[in-house]
């Protein structure tokens, strides 16, 4: 039932080549978005050291004008979250989140360039809306599934239940949330390249992310790709990215020496 959904609505393929499933308009998801940013806003100390702004905003800038404008028309908002958390995010309408975690990892603006271009990578393939779009359909899959259980005289009803909805998490919706992940390095490295910014030290930082996950769970098992597949998808494609950087495009981005975190 859920695969048959899936082909009916997969009529639009990624950059990559990929197939898509998207329910919603981009309207919605720019309102989602920028509602979803306010909140946080909201809910999260925001950074007001001007060095650490200054740094992630270069940054940003730096990547997002060689953004499309299909992707995002005017200006993006980017935010510093005061925040340990090790992340950073991108949401459709044009929306930056970078926790000061993260630009603890991050040793220099190369590296900041491949989580930004990244998060980004994420905007430009739609990858919210397919998210969104497949957990409405793993919904609606759930629900046929309960009607023709209901119906039916097998035994242990709950547990059959139970089994199709761990068959559908680790069997769709992870391994799909892993498909975006890897699609979004790759967007992301190019992206990066054309920004000015070296684009193997995304491979480096991936290895230091690896210095910080090492109980991570299996693949299998998780959202995103292994440190180790995201290593090497991002070396085999570095020749690839390689086309795009121009050292004479370089911006010049720098980090503060100490980025502070709030008092409490």
């Amino acid at each position: 039932m859920l695969s048959a959904l899936i082909a009916l609505t997969a009529c639009t393929s990624s950059s990559t080549g990929r197939k898509q499933v998207m329910l919603f308009s981009e309207s919605e998801l720019d309102t989602m978005g920028a509602a979803s940013f306010e909140e946080m806003k909201k809910k999260t100390p925001i950074s007001t050291d001007k060095a650490t702004n200054n740094f992630v905003q270069c940054v940003a800038k730096s990547i997002t004008q060689n953004v499309s404008k299909s992707v995002h028309q005017g200006d993006w908002e980017v935010i510093v979250f005061d925040s340990p958390q090790v992340n950073a995010f991108a949401l459709p309408g044009g929306k930056i989140g970078v926790y000061t975690g993260i630009l603890k990892v991050t040793e220099n603006q190369d590296q900041l360039g491949a989580i930004i271009g990244h998060e980004v990578g994420h905007v430009i393939e739609h990858h919210s809306n397919e998210r969104l779009s497949a957990n409405k359909l793993q919904n609606m899959g759930m629900a046929a599934a309960s009607a023709a259980v209901g119906m039916s005289d097998i035994e242990n009803k709950g547990l059959w239940m139970a089994g199709l909805g761990l068959g559908l998490q680790y069997g769709v919706i992870m391994p799909y949330g892993r498909s975006h992940e890897s699609e979004a390095d790759i967007v992301g490295q190019d992206l990066m390249a054309r920004s000015g910014f070296e684009p193997s030290a995304s491979i480096k930082l991936w290895q230091n992310m690896a210095k910080l996950s090492k109980d991570a769970p299996a693949e299998f098992m998780s959202t995103h790709p292994s440190n180790q597949t995201r290593i090497r998808q991002l070396t085999e494609h570095l020749p690839n990215s390689m086309a795009f950087y121009q050292v004479d495009n370089r911006p010049s981005c720098v980090k503060p020496k100490v980025i502070p975190t709030a008092k409490k």
